[in-house]
């Protein structure tokens, strides 16, 4: 009987495109320890009251449900900086017990700033965490205090030491360019990947920073990020799936090197990934307009069937494409930060 009702209540999350979701990013929470300029003001946000973010448990909830009955294969813990919610290992060995139901354990990722990654790496990847993407926009400390409003660039290394010693399955370095901010330091970002053996993740500018100063002259195009990289170390494409970067392997065999380049080539087309903030506010897109409040059927008892019908409906609705750059494109109200990267 049990597994009759399992198999009655399998759905698969599809749009109206065609497009099956498996990859959820979950937000831990949306406080962060440094003030990216790209992201935050440098006075903060308004963080949420700790009353008002989901529980380890509602987060499990959410989870599994999706695991078990949507056809969720990946997870990836998200912020806000995602090392400020205390206790993480214990959220991370959580999940990191959830099996599909063909029996396959999640892929479960993290994606850190690195400011104190160091204290956690070890006990982290014990807990189950298998990947992890870390936060590296410049290498010059001057720079670091002018982008971040912080001065943590020696902690963020340490962080990435830390991260390749706990012998994570792949560290990858995310590392966002501007135009005439950290453009110049595209190759040599490129170089220290490559010497400490993590993939480099090249970010288009995109915007949702919160003082709305985005402006497509500073996008820096994947095209010029290549030909950059390129002229210094010959590249070879990548097949391309579902991940959203564009990725080349060097010629001489260092590792990889990728380009997410959600303005200029946007690959919303081929898009799997969903997103729950971190109050439980579920998002189809990053770009989404609107949101689905799951904290509050969640917590007025909603079963396992209600959320997976809620969470199916929402998706049925994504729309094409953001669209960035058209005329039509409609910028959402709330920042990165607080949607969760």
């Amino acid at each position: 009987m049990v597994l009759r009702r399992s198999l009655h209540t399998m759905a698969s999350l599809v749009d109206s495109f065609g497009r099956v979701h498996r990859d959820l990013r979950i937000s831990v929470t949306d406080r962060c320890n440094l003030r990216c300029t790209y992201c935050m003001p440098a006075d903060g946000l308004e963080w949420l009251p700790r009353e008002e973010l989901l529980t380890f448990e509602e987060i499990e909830r959410i989870a599994r449900v999706l695991v078990e009955r949507a056809g969720i294969t990946s997870i990836r813990l998200t912020g806000g900086e995602p090392t400020m919610r205390a206790n993480l290992p214990a959220l991370v060995e959580r999940l990191a017990a959830l099996r599909t139901p063909s029996g396959l354990s999640v892929d479960l990722a993290l994606t850190t700033n690195g400011v104190t990654f160091d204290r956690l790496a070890s006990e982290l990847r014990s807990a189950g965490l298998g990947r992890v993407n870390i936060s590296l926009d410049t290498l010059r400390r001057d720079r670091f205090i002018q982008l971040a409003r912080r001065d943590e660039l020696d902690h963020v290394l340490a962080g990435i030491d830390a991260a390749v010693a706990a012998g994570f399955e792949r560290v990858k370095l995310n590392a966002v360019v501007m135009r005439g901010v950290n453009d110049d330091e595209v190759v040599d970002l490129a170089s220290f990947g490559r010497t400490v053996g993590a993939e480099v993740r090249f970010i288009e500018f995109m915007p949702l920073d919160a003082q709305r100063a985005w402006d497509l002259s500073a996008v820096v195009t994947q095209d010029e990020i290549v030909d950059r990289i390129a002229a210094r170390f010959p590249l070879e494409p990548i097949p391309r799936d579902h991940a959203p970067a564009e990725r080349f392997r060097y010629r001489d065999g260092a590792g990889t090197v990728g380009v997410i380049a959600s303005v200029t080539h946007a690959f919303c087309a081929s898009c799997d990934r969903v997103r729950l903030s971190a109050e439980g506010r579920f998002r189809n897109c990053l770009f989404a307009v609107e949101e689905l409040d799951l904290r509050g059927p969640l917590r007025a008892g909603a079963d396992d069937d209600e959320l997976v019908a809620l969470v199916a409906g929402n998706v049925a609705r994504k729309w094409a494409g953001h669209q960035i750059g058209q005329v039509q494109f409609i910028r959402p109200t709330r920042s990165m930060s607080q949607i969760g990267g």
